[in-house]
C-alpha cells in the first residue's frame, strides 16, 4: 500500500518517520480495484527460495548514496522497482527502466516499446528469472530527464530465512536527492545553496526544499516501516 501513498501524495520527501494510519484507512478501499487490476497483468506468484543482498548505488553522487536491500528470488521486477522508491526515497512521480544483459525492464503501461526495440514486462518477470549467480550488476534509471541512474550490484545469493520479513533495507547511507533538482549536477548546486547562507539562491532553495535539508540523513526506521506496509499489500 506504501507505493498509492506515494501516488496519492501523502507521502514528500525526505520518508516521514512515524506511521501515518489514519490515511491508511482512508485509501485501502480505492486502492483495492486498482491493485486488482495491476495484479490480473502479473504472473502467478511464484514461492521463494532464496534472498538476494543487493546493493543500490546512486551513480556519480560524492560522497555515495547507497542502499544495500534484501529481497527474494520471487520478486519481480515491477516490485523491485517500488522498493528501491521506498528504499531511496523517490516518490514514483516519473518513468523508469531497468537494464539486465543489454535487455530492457519496465511498465508495459509507458510504453518505451516505441523508443526501443522491445521491453519486457516488469511485472512478468522475476529477479530469480534475470539473475541466478552472484558479482551481477545491472542499472535502474529513473527520471529520464534529470538522469538518475542507479547500479545495482548482486553482493550475495543466500538461501531463505525463516520467519523473516522481506523485503528489508539492511544498510546505507546519506538521504536521497530531493525530486526535480536537476540530477547530479543540480543536486551539487543545491547543497552548496543550502550550506551557505551567503549564496544568493539561499533562502530559494530552502523554501523549495521545504525548509531544511540534511543530505546525511537516512531514516532506516522510515523506510523499514514503509517496506513491511509494501510486503503485506502484496501477499
Amino acid at each position: 500500500m506504501a507505493k498509492y501513498l506515494l501516488v496519492a501524495g501523502h507521502y514528500h520527501h525526505p520518508v516521514p518517520p512515524e506511521p501515518i494510519t489514519p490515511i491508511w484507512n482512508r485509501v485501502v478501499s480505492q486502492l483495492e480495484a486498482a491493485e486488482a487490476a495491476a495484479e490480473r497483468r502479473r504472473t502467478k506468484r511464484k514461492k521463494a527460495h532464496k534472498v538476494y543482498e543487493l546493493k543500490i548505488t546512486l551513480c556519480q553522487t560524492d560522497p555515495p548514496i547507497w542502499r544495500q536491500v534484501l529481497v527474494t528470488d520471487s520478486t519481480t521486477l515491477g516490485d523491485l522497482h517500488w522498493i528501491i522508491q521506498l528504499s531511496l526515497g523517490w516518490t514514483n512521480s516519473h518513468l523508469h527502466q531497468f537494464i539486465i544483459d543489454g535487455q530492457y525492464y519496465s511498465d508495459p503501461e509507458f510504453e518505451l516499446g516505441e523508443y526501443l526495440d522491445e521491453v519486457h514486462d516488469e511485472h512478468r518477470t522475476t529477479l530469480g528469472k534475470v539473475i541466478a549467480v552472484e558479482n551481477v550488476r545491472f542499472i535502474y534509471d529513473y527520471d529520464f530527464g534529470d538522469s538518475w541512474r542507479h547500479e545495482i550490484s548482486v553482493e550475495k545469493i543466500r538461501p531463505l530465512g525463516q520467519d523473516v520479513t522481506y523485503p528489508q533495507c539492511a544498510a546505507g547511507t546519506r538521504a536521497c536527492p530531493p525530486e526535480d533538482c536537476g540530477g547530479v549536477w543540480g543536486y551539487a548546486n543545491f547543497l552548496a545553496a543550502i550550506g551557505d547562507p551567503s549564496h544568493p539562491e539561499h533562502e530559494e532553495m530552502l523554501e523549495w526544499v521545504g525548509g531544511a535539508f540534511d543530505p546525511e540523513r537516512c531514516d532506516f526506521k522510515g523506510i523499514n516501516w514503509q517496506l513491511k506496509r509494501l510486503a503485506d499489500f502484496g501477499s
